[in-house]
């Protein structure tokens, strides 16, 4: 069962390579496993994800435009979507592919942030929940290309909430999985902008998509919130 790891970046020159560095030692020469960045014509991603034997493509910006595109590349039966600043947890691609040998045919980790103040493992511990408010795009995403497909990829109309929208999809066609081990994710932009501050963003943003503002407003309220 061959796997597709697909990478949207964005200005991600600084820190692609660390991810690049675990997923390619993960997926090995087995041939089972390709790895795809997804490039929106940023800095130097590109060039330096050429050192790692990956696959690029360039893309319109947006994180739902850009998987699209590595997903229409790929050539695996599994799709794993994963953020640039994310690190999936040791044995992730045994773990995806005997979760979708059981059945289980889209889902995600749970998650953990590379800042061990307790604010920050305290959110990470309320994504094992299955509560839409829990999740989020630094979780990954795994699903099988038959289930994408079905269900029409990632909506290239938002800006944000792509993650939470295309899960509600899956939902509406089979349960979503929870595995037990976590992703790391860089906490970045939490040193910024504040670990409660960025959070109660976070919560807005969710509320906000909830209530059906449209995407204009829901993207200009991050925008003008988040550095």
């Amino acid at each position: 069962m061959k796997t597709s790891i697909i990478i949207p970046t964005y200005n991600e020159e600084a820190g692609i390579a660390a991810t690049l560095d675990t997923v390619c030692n993960a997926a090995g020469d087995t041939g089972s496993v390709e790895i795809i960045v997804s490039d929106a014509g940023s800095d130097g991603t590109l060039r330096v994800a050429g050192g790692f034997p990956v696959k690029t493509c360039r893309s319109p910006k947006g994180r739902a435009v850009q998987m699209n595109r590595g997903a229409r590349m790929a050539t695996g039966a599994v799709l794993y979507f994963l953020h640039a600043d994310t690190v999936p947890p040791s044995g992730f691609i045994d773990t995806i592919q005997s979760a979708v040998e059981e059945g289980k045919p889209a889902g995600c980790f749970q998650l953990t942030f590379d800042d061990p103040h307790w604010l920050m493992q305290t959110y990470g511990w309320f994504t094992r929940f299955p509560l839409t408010i829990c999740r989020g795009g630094d979780q990954s995403l795994f699903i099988t290309r038959d289930l994408f497909n079905r269900i029409g990829g990632f909506n290239e109309e938002l800006r944000l909430m792509e993650d939470i929208e295309i899960i509600e999809r899956i939902t509406r066609h089979t349960a979503f999985t929870i595995l037990d081990d976590r992703a790391v994710t860089s906490a970045r932009k939490y040193a910024v902008n504040g670990r409660l501050r960025l959070q109660l963003v976070f919560a807005a943003v969710h509320l906000l998509y909830a209530l059906g503002f449209d995407q204009d407003s829901i993207a200009g309220y991050y925008e003008r919130n988040i550095s």
